[in-house]
């Protein structure tokens, strides 16, 4: 049985600091529990009542005569040693600390969280918190936070912040239709981790979605690995904050967590598979959405309206958040226009141009053809959906119910979602019309916004897409190399942390990396020359190889273009001299310098792309890919993920940064070889996850053209202290 079974379904429930005052948590948690119907016994604990709330209150949990799977505890930070000790002494299972002023609130609090964490583990008592808001499940009657009315469902909410779990709650309570299974307000996580929650929703069987709100993780490594598990089963919906420095800030100081970047966080969660919520307000539609449809088999999509205006937001909609307009069969065609007027605009989006005024009847008509087509994924129907009768005449109300209990219909007999937006959407439950309700308690959600159905949309192809997610292969992670391994080795003998570059290209180049260019390293003028008759006397780039002087072109230790014999001479001279004068104005007297690589220029044309890796303090080694050289600073076009990445990852790298057009070719352009930009992030990728040793790798500028590419800048640096073997661990 999973540890945390007990704490989410327990059968007992002791609440230690039980209060008489029906302000205080431990008065109002146990008339929740009573109000609810809790099942299981209720034991009151303080040594100062005889009873609470009709139920025996006992001095001590070593008085409580039978077993307890959880306990509340509500008395201040500084009991907590001792009372989970107590818990341990008792057999209790899991505690639900209330209490502040732990790691969160310093020095001290850290001390004394310690403490308490060392008798948890000591005694087998699994921490929920410190300083969180607490837990429930309705399903089993266990509400110990104090929320009212819950509706039960299969929505699961794990949060880093009370106040947002309140006003999820309350949206959902607001929404009418929205049940909820779990909630925990993980604290500072002393004990039970963000991945753990994650892994017991992933079994629970009454969870159908996960809603996690995150400000900052401990173990962000295993949280991804957690989150892989879980999305392949269940959909997870993650709105992850601090995405400013100002909100990191806040995030810290909230939760003592650490936030990190939220470009590195956006790319590496969808990467695992989640679905990302931009905006707060959209939290709970998305989850919604998720629980009841099933995930789109692509991203094409009918759109079915009876307004060319709303056709036409629709279709802006859909491609700001990159899902296809579905380009609809000549058979489809040919049966939508024999239902519908002459007016009507059969091609997608499809304007039913007044059909439906008289006979809302045809939505399912025609919903029933676009679903039958091979090439739609899903159907928006938008526009007077459900408000027939309220707009032209109550006569057309019992039309418009069995219109949308068909609809309904077809959405479960297809297998595809459908998700419906009305102008009469946005009415209260106790204005909306009926044919509106009877399709979203039939599973058809509602929206009175047409841009979050859309976007309702582009979660359930995210879902189905992490759904298809490939699993790692053989060919994603690599042994380590033998030529590198020597290569770190020197490094270290040399008490040196930069790779020299003929090195780099060596061990990118045993990674399976087609470097697409020749270089060699020279160590005087004579084998510059060398080299450069051995390239073909073509034009040549010649750049100094030291571990003292990084940045190359500063130092003037950079020459292009070089096309002859005596200019090679000269510029192999003017290198060195340029960067010992650099060097040694930087502190460096005598600078270690191994020579001069000599490349071919590369041609002209090309796009200037970066990959570069870095040990994320959070996540671990992630890749970054984006537009190159001096754009790279100025427009931040890049995006993460994780490593070891899939072929799958890395083509979606290059269609998600914002300037993707340019890799498709523009104004007469070619496409450049994304095959070939693929294989080389797998390469890197195979290398960086062989070696943990690497803590830094930027290959910039990387030029890309229709047929291969070029690397010309290889740049590694190790980390300065060599990582843990696993006996050290």
């Amino acid at each position: 049985m999973n540890t945390l079974y007990p704490v989410f379904y327990p059968k007992s429930i002791a609440v230690v600091g039980a209060s008489k005052d029906p302000t205080k948590r431990g008065f109002r948690s146990i008339q929740k529990l009573i109000d609810d119907g809790f099942p299981g016994e209720i034991y009151p604990v303080n040594p100062r009542e005889v009873s609470i709330l009709g139920r025996i209150a006992y001095p001590t949990l070593a008085h409580v005569p039978d077993s307890i799977d959880l306990a509340l505890i509500c008395t201040p930070a500084r009991t907590l040693p001792d009372v989970i000790a107590q818990c341990g002494a008792r057999g209790v299972k899991g505690a639900v600390v209330l209490a502040g002023g732990f790691a969160e609130a310093g020095e001290g609090g850290a001390e004394l969280q310690a403490r308490m964490v060392e008798e948890a583990v000591r005694c087998g008592v699994r921490i929920v918190g410190p300083n969180t808001s607490g837990i429930f499940n309705t399903h089993a009657q266990a509400n110990i936070v104090g929320f009212s009315d819950l509706k039960r469902g299969g929505i699961a909410l794990v949060s880093q912040s009370g106040n947002m779990a309140l006003s999820l709650v309350t949206e959902a309570q607001a929404n009418g239709y929205i049940g909820l299974s779990i909630y925990v307000g993980i604290g500072n996580e002393s004990d039970i981790q963000f991945h753990e929650y994650l892994e017991f929703l992933r079994v629970d069987e009454n969870t159908q979605v996960v809603v996690a709100y995150i400000e900052g993780l401990k173990d962000g490594r295993t949280f991804l690995e957690s989150l892989q598990r879980i999305t392949r089963e269940k959909p997870v919906v993650i709105y992850k904050s601090g995405r400013t420095n100002a909100g990191r800030k806040s995030a810290q100081s909230h939760t003592g967590a650490l936030a990190g970047n939220y470009a590195v966080s956006e790319g590496v969660l969808k990467q695992a598979g989640a679905v990302l919520a931009r905006k707060s307000d959209e939290i709970l539609s998305l989850a919604e959405t998720l629980s009841l449809l099933p995930p789109m088999a692509g991203r094409r999509v009918a759109v079915l309206a009876d307004g060319g205006g709303h056709a036409t937001i629709a279709a802006d909609a859909l491609s700001e958040q990159n899902l296809q307009i579905a380009t609809l069969s000549d058979a489809t065609k040919a049966r939508l226009s024999a239902i519908l007027p002459s007016s009507a605009t059969i091609a997608n989006p499809v304007d039913v141009a007044g059909g439906t005024d008289s006979n809302p009847a045809l939505f399912a008509e025609c919903a029933a053809i676009l679903m039958a087509d091979p090439a739609v994924d899903a159907l928006l129907i938008t526009g007077l959906f459900g408000g027939y009768g309220v707009r032209f005449s109550h006569t057309l109300t019992e039309v418009e119910l069995e219109t949308s209990r068909r609809v309904a219909s077809i959405c479960t007999e297809s297998g595809k979602p459908v998700i419906v937006h009305s102008l009469y959407g946005s009415l209260g439950a106790d204005q909306r019309p009926r044919p509106l309700s009877i399709i979203r308690e039939l599973g058809v959600p509602v929206h009175d916004s047409l841009e979050l159905s859309v976007r309702c949309l582009e979660a359930l192809a995210a879902w189905g897409e992490a759904r298809r997610r490939p699993n790692l292969g053989a060919n994603d992670v690599s042994p380590r190399s033998g030529s590198f391994q020597g290569v770190i080795e020197n490094c270290r003998r040399e008490g040196r942390h930069v790779v020299l570059e003929h090195e780099a290209r060596q061990a990118l180049e045993d990674a399976g990396v087609k470097m697409f260019t020749a270089a060699r390293l020279a160590s005087s003028a004579d084998d510059a020359v060398v080299a450069f008759e051995s390239m073909g006397r073509v034009p040549v780039a010649m750049k100094i190889v030291s571990c003292d002087i990084v940045h190359k072109t500063e130092a003037g230790g950079v020459k292009l273009n070089i096309s002859n014999t005596s200019s090679v001479r000269g510029a192999y001279a003017t290198i060195l001299a340029n960067s010992t004068t650099y060097a040694r104005a930087h502190g460096q007297e005598n600078p270690n310098v191994a020579g001069v690589l000599v490349t071919p220029m590369a041609p002209s044309g090309g796009v200037e792309v970066i990959i570069g890796v870095v040990r994320d303090p959070l996540y671990g080694p992630v890749l970054m890919f984006g537009l190159g050289g001096v754009l790279v600073e100025v427009l931040r076009d890049v995006v993460f993920r994780s490593l070891p990445l899939t072929e799958t990852d890395a083509r979606s790298m290059l269609g998600e940064i914002r300037a993707s057009q340019i890799l498709d070719g523009v104004r007469g352009s070619r496409p450049v070889d994304k095959d070939a930009l693929v294989q080389l992030m797998l390469g890197v990728s195979r290398l960086c996850t062989a070696f943990p040793e690497i803590a830094e790798l930027d290959l910039n500028p990387v030029m890309a053209y229709p047929e291969g590419i070029r690397v010309l800048d290889v740049r590694i640096l190790l980390d300065p202290k060599p990582p843990l073997t696993s006996r050290e661990n």
